[in-house]
């Protein structure tokens, strides 16, 4: 259930009491969600809590959810069902255990700036230029939105950013009404309609003389709290639609200080001023590009040399072996088909010696059919091969030694049988 006065909208003049808050347990059930761990999904067994009145918002309306304590556990996600929020913690409480929560207020303000400014977003483009939002996203470095338009140009983004500033500038109020079902009212408000399960009073978020809109989410009191506004760029979206990318209020600040870290690295780096980085870069680039491919020159010319040197042997025997660190396929593929593998087996590879790289094996067929996928085994690979031929990457080429011992084996089988 949710507290009888508005806490998903900040004054700044109590937030101690939007920060603390005393409630019971209503129910404590045993569960397990998938939660996400450094870019994974996990299984995490725990606790779905019920309270009898929180301060901390369920994810929805494209806002994530709030985070906090409850009798000092951590909450790690607020659910909602129905009317009511879910709190999802790793320990059980006792129903009807008094207890107080604690909101991550860092999180809840940054939601509640991307939150606003979003709305202010969307209702100037739609005044200013007809584009209306079908979606957004709040994220965790930038937040998105959709529009309705195939492409936007330039300069629209440029006077929308100019419009959002002013309005944010100029103070604007922003009030929270909780209107009936049946209300009049409700006919005038912007909305992409209300969930199927909701209940209770309509809340609606309107920022004077700029937009009144249903919400459920967190947000400020007034635009001044959003101090400002960045839209970052925009992309193409799916099925003829522009997502525009912002940030709002400290995210800006956090944006600004990162971007000019970045600007004092890359100039004592390129040793020039922060309008010539991209230049130096492009120039850069260039000439790795080219030092590559001279590179690659070499490489592939010392193959050749390298089979002739085999070849020109006169005890060249029936086995080949050579790790190169810098090499790729094409290197190998030219030793190979250079020494020629009809009663010949080669084994190739590149890369760091006790890291990743590339395996080649070469040779007879029944021996390649044979060996290929026990080499592949101790070089921690994967491959496939076919006509005398097996090559793939490997994981770690720390066991290279103990394949080439067993391919020497066989190759001095393969000598026997010809004597």
């Amino acid at each position: 259930m949710s507290p009888s006065k508005d806490i998903y909208k900040s004054d700044f003049k109590s937030i101690e009491s939007t920060l603390n808050f005393d409630t019971s347990v209503e129910s404590c059930e045993p569960v397990e969600i998938k939660l996400e761990n450094n870019g994974k999904k996990e299984k995490v067994k725990g606790f779905n809590v019920k309270l009898k009145d929180t301060i901390l918002f369920p994810e929805g309306g494209g806002q994530p959810d709030d985070l906090g304590t409850i009798a000092g556990v951590p909450v790690l996600r607020v659910m909602r069902q129905g009317p009511e929020a879910v709190h999802f913690i790793t320990l059980a409480l006792e129903e009807g255990q008094e207890v107080h929560i604690k909101l991550d207020w860092e999180r809840r303000f940054d939601h509640m700036q991307q939150h606003t400014g979003q709305h202010l977003i969307t209702a100037l483009a739609d005044k200013m230029f007809g584009y209306k939002t079908t979606s957004w996203e709040l994220g965790r470095q930038r937040s998105s939105i959709e529009l309705d338009t195939a492409a936007v140009k330039p300069a629209e983004m440029e006077a929308l950013e100019a419009a959002v500033n002013e309005k944010i500038r100029a103070h604007v109020p922003v009030v929270v009404h909780l209107l009936s079902t049946d209300d009049p009212a409700v006919e005038k408000v912007r909305s992409r309609g209300l969930p199927e399960d909701h209940a209770g009073p309509i809340r609606v978020i309107d920022v004077e003389g700029v937009d009144a809109n249903m919400c459920c989410g967190t947000h400020v009191s007034n635009l001044g709290h959003l101090q400002v506004i960045k839209i970052l760029g925009t992309e193409k979206g799916k099925k003829n639609k522009t997502n525009l990318m912002f940030i709002v209020g400290n995210r800006v600040l956090k944006y600004a200080e990162r971007s000019y870290s970045i600007e004092k690295a890359l100039t004592g780096l390129l040793k020039t001023g922060a309008d010539e980085h991209v230049d130096a870069v492009d120039k850069l680039q260039k000439t790795v590009k080219r030092l590559q491919k001279s590179h690659l020159t070499v490489v592939r010319e010392m193959a050749v040399l390298i089979a002739q040197n085999f070849n020109n042997k006169p005890d060249r025997g029936h086995f080949f072996s050579l790790h190169n660190k810098d090499g790729d396929n094409e290197f190998m593929n030219i030793i190979a088909n250079e020494i020629g593998f009809q009663d010949t087996v080669i084994f190739l590879t590149v890369g760091e010696e006790k890291g990743a790289g590339l395996f080649l094996l070469a040779g007879p067929e029944n021996i390649v059919a044979e060996l290929g996928p026990q080499v592949s085994e101790l070089l921690q690979g994967k491959g496939a091969g076919k006509a005398g031929r097996y090559q793939g990457k490997s994981n770690s080429l720390v066991k290279r030694a103990e394949a080439e011992a067993l391919l020497q084996e066989h190759s001095c089988k393969l000598a026997t049988v010809e004597v």
